[in-house]
């Protein structure tokens, strides 16, 4: 039951207790009950004050089962942004894992070619090396 409804039966229950108020204050003594008239008024407050009292207790019923509606859905949606989070979480670290690995494979093809590149280098100081040495024993005989 929403705010407005509430407020509607409250305001319902106060227009008939004033109605009731008037209308047992307005005429004489019924007689056939034995009450004056200050005893219906008292009457009609009564009446009205527990129908308002019952009203007001399943206005309160009503507003707790809406409460407990909510609060499950928010748990609800709670689970699945958590499980939602998870599963990002776990998509992040396989994509940390692949990238760690595709970096260390990257280090090792580099590592591998600038030992290629080095092993190339030193062949080619010890030819030009050989050649230079050549060239002196050349020279020297």
């Amino acid at each position: 039951m929403n705010k407005t409804t509430i407020l509607n039966k409250a305001t319902l229950s106060g227009l008939m207790l004033a109605v009731a108020v008037l209308a047992t204050g307005c005429h004489k003594a019924d007689n056939t009950n034995g009450m004056g008239p200050a005893q219906s008024a008292g009457k009609a407050v009564d009446d009205a004050g527990s129908k308002v009292a019952a009203e007001s207790r399943e206005a309160a019923a009503d507003t707790k089962a809406a409460a407990d509606h909510a609060g499950d859905k928010i748990e609800a949606a709670a689970d699945r942004a958590g499980d939602k989070a998870d599963a990002a979480a776990d998509r992040a670290g396989e994509s940390m894992r692949n990238a760690g690995a595709e970096v260390r494979q990257g280090s090792k093809e580099a590592a591998e070619n600038v030992k290629e590149g080095a092993s190339k280098a030193t062949d080619a100081t010890g030819k030009a090396i050989e050649r230079a040495g050549q060239k002196v024993q050349d020279a020297a005989h």
